[in-house]
C-alpha cells in the first residue's frame, strides 16, 4: 500500500465519527441569510472596482530586471531624436511628477495608470516619475524601477521615456513624454494656421 493510500485510510478512520453540525446559520457561507444589496451598495462597490481595476493591464509576471547603472529609454516610432535628447537632458519643465520611492510594487502598479491618464486628461507632456534605485556599485537591480521599463510602453499615451539627467534625478528618476491629446492637437493647428494668415 502506498503512503498516499495509507494517509487517506488514517484519515477516514479518524473522521468516521464525525458529523455535521446543526444550526440555523452556516458559517461557511455567509452570504446565507442576507438581503440583497441596494442600488446604492452596488454602484458603490461598481465605482470601487473601477477604481482598482486601473492598473489591471500591467503585469506583474515576470520582468527582466534592469541593472543599477543601466539607463532607462524607450521611444514609440515617429518620434525624432532631437525630442528624445531634449528629454534625457530635462529640456522640458516638469508638469507634473509622481513619487513612487520605498512604495511597495502593487501600490505602484495601482498609482501609476491614473498618474497617467490625469496627466493625459490635463494636456501634460513631460512628466517625471522618481522611483529610486539602489546606491552603491554592487547593488542588486530595482525591481520597482524594471517593472516601470515594462509598463511604461503598455500605455498608449506613452510616447517615449528615459532615464532623467543628474539634476532631475539621475537613474532613480525617469522622464515621460505623453502624445497630444485629440484637443491639444486641434489647438496647435489653429495657431499654426493664424500664424500662416
Amino acid at each position: 500500500m502506498s503512503q498516499a493510500n495509507r494517509d487517506d485510510v488514517d484519515f477516514r478512520a479518524l473522521m468516521e465519527d464525525v458529523r455535521p453540525l446543526r444550526g440555523t446559520t452556516n458559517r461557511a457561507d455567509p452570504q446565507r441569510g442576507r438581503r440583497a444589496p441596494s442600488e446604492a451598495q452596488l454602484a458603490r462597490r461598481e465605482s470601487a472596482a473601477a477604481e482598482t481595476s486601473g492598473g489591471d493591464f500591467l503585469s506583474d509576471d515576470f520582468v527582466d530586471l534592469v541593472p543599477p547603472f543601466d539607463p532607462l529609454a524607450f521611444r514609440r516610432d515617429g518620434i525624432q531624436q532631437g525630442v528624445i535628447d531634449r528629454l534625457r537632458h530635462g529640456g522640458y519643465p516638469v508638469q507634473a511628477s509622481l513619487h513612487l520611492l520605498r512604495r511597495p510594487l502593487e501600490e505602484s502598479r495601482r498609482l501609476l495608470p491614473p498618474f497617467i491618464r490625469e496627466a493625459y486628461a490635463h494636456d501634460l507632456r513631460s512628466v517625471l516619475i522618481v522611483h529610486g534605485r539602489g546606491r552603491e556599485i554592487d547593488s542588486p537591480p530595482n525591481v520597482l524601477r524594471s517593472y516601470l521599463a515594462k509598463w511604461l510602453g503598455a500605455f498608449d499615451e506613452v510616447q517615449a521615456f528615459m532615464s532623467a539627467s543628474q539634476a532631475d534625478g539621475g537613474l532613480g528618476a525617469t522622464w515621460v513624454m505623453l502624445r497630444k491629446s485629440e484637443r491639444a492637437r486641434s489647438a496647435n493647428r489653429e495657431r499654426q494656421q493664424k500664424r500662416r494668415g
